[in-house]
């Protein structure tokens, strides 16, 4: 990063006054009588509408647009483990890109946890605040157990992003770019490097739409997850493939798709060159991906190219789903995010890449023509589409699957954020 986009970043969190979010009224304020209702007396009626219902929270409160953005500072994004504090800005940015792409209400919270169960029990203990947990930046493995202790005792969303935000948008482009190189889920081989928590959440929902898990070679830094090592933590252990495959150049060797979630410059041209006809390419180690675009050019004029980068095309970028995701929970009250409403999530966003792209992307984007194509097989963030077709999809999975304690809302699919 340049020393002059450094000091806008700090210039940016400082001014016009430190952070990115702030708390609004709602509500009047203004007169004696505003603030009888507001406070005592008048706060004691929907107190007690609540101890006598607690689902009146929901009408009375902010609970049901209200999503919690908690972490422990383990693995901020990209730069480790730096503690909770140093988190907040991240967490500061999630609330503002909640607010500003769904019309969702967020707080962040940094949390001391000493262990993962410390963790655990914070946020179960104020959980009851918040109709959704967004978690994020935990480090891999404890943000599997956290993840799943936190879904079984909590009665509302939680879902941490860096895992199933990256796997629902990777899972769209995949299934667009294997449409395009007119190959089939079923049949194709994929390499993965990385075994953290982003890699094993993509190989499960790519498996949900189709990927045979005995064509999916995961790699770890010791070489390919197979069934013969004794070295494998619960996690990886699910993904232990009887292979004869040992490195990653073995695994990229005909591979039709690599997945990458590890880091920066890992992969070079030569790898690149071994896979399948027709490759697909997800180098998503962010900023520098493990192999950049020109170098995948020059080796290969037959791949599909996607990083997680907005200066190149095809961007696996996480704002594409969470914010829609939980606008869709929220509004059939679902008590959890489950697989169908992930998949239901991928398959809206891939679907939408079809359609013809609207006037304000191709201005945002300073572009005259944007069509489905290599280029194009994710949509972009400032489609406005987004928020109806991803929250609908989302809010009808939770329904068909049992997870939904409400209708649809009578005012889907959502057209604009002034619609909530």
């Amino acid at each position: 990063m340049s020393e002059d986009l450094k000091q806008a970043a700090l210039d940016y969190h400082a001014n016009p006054k430190p952070g990115k979010i702030s708390i609004e009224l709602s509500t009047p304020a203004e007169t004696s009588r505003d603030l009888s209702l507001a406070y005592s007396p008048g706060v004691a009626e929907p107190v007690k509408a609540i101890a006598e219902d607690p689902e009146n929270a929901y009408k009375y409160t902010a609970k049901g647009n209200l999503v919690a953005v908690i972490t422990d500072g383990s693995a901020i994004l990209g730069l480790g483990n730096l503690g909770p504090l140093a988190s907040k800005p991240v967490m500061e940015g999630k609330s503002l890109l909640f607010k500003r792409f769904a019309g969702i209400d967020s707080i962040d919270v940094e949390v001391e946890a000493e262990s993962p169960q410390a963790f655990i029990d914070t946020v179960r203990r104020i959980a009851n605040t918040y109709g959704g947990i967004n978690l994020e930046d935990i480090k891999a493995p404890e943000c599997f157990e956290i993840e799943r202790t936190l879904i079984e005792q909590c009665n509302i969303p939680v879902f941490h992003d860096d895992q199933h935000g990256t796997a629902i948008v990777t899972v769209a482009g995949v299934l667009n770019a294997l449409e395009i190189q007119d190959k089939q889920i079923s049949e194709v081989k994929m390499a993965v490097l990385g075994a953290g928590a982003a890699a094993i959440s993509c190989s499960k929902l790519l498996i949900l739409a189709g990927m045979k898990p005995e064509n999916i070679f995961m790699c770890d830094r010791k070489g390919v997850i197979h069934s013969g090592r004794d070295d494998l933590n619960q996690y990886k252990q699910a993904f232990a493939v009887d292979t004869d495959k040992r490195t990653f150049d073995d695994a990229i060797d005909g591979a039709d798709i690599f997945l990458g979630l590890s880091g920066p410059d890992m992969v070079n041209a030569e790898q690149i060159k071994k896979m399948a006809d027709r490759p697909i390419i997800f180098a998503c180690a962010n900023p520098v991906p493990e192999i950049m675009p020109d170098v995948v050019a020059a080796a290969r004029d037959d791949a599909i190219m996607a990083t997680g980068r907005s200066d190149f095309p095809n961007q696996v970028n996480n704002v594409l789903g969470f914010p829609f995701i939980f606008r869709g929970a929220l509004d059939v009250r679902a008590r959890e995010i489950n697989e169908e409403m992930k998949l239901a999530a991928a398959q809206a966003l891939a679907e939408l890449a079809k359609e013809p792209v609207t006037q304000e992307v191709l201005t945002a984007y300073g572009l005259n023509e944007l069509t489905f194509s290599k280029d194009y097989i994710i949509p972009k963030a400032t489609d406005s589409r987004l928020l109806g077709k991803v929250s609908y999809a989302v809010a009808k999975a939770a329904i068909d699957s049992g997870a939904a304690d409400g209708p649809m809302p009578a005012n889907y699919p959502l057209n604009s954020i002034s619609e909530i």
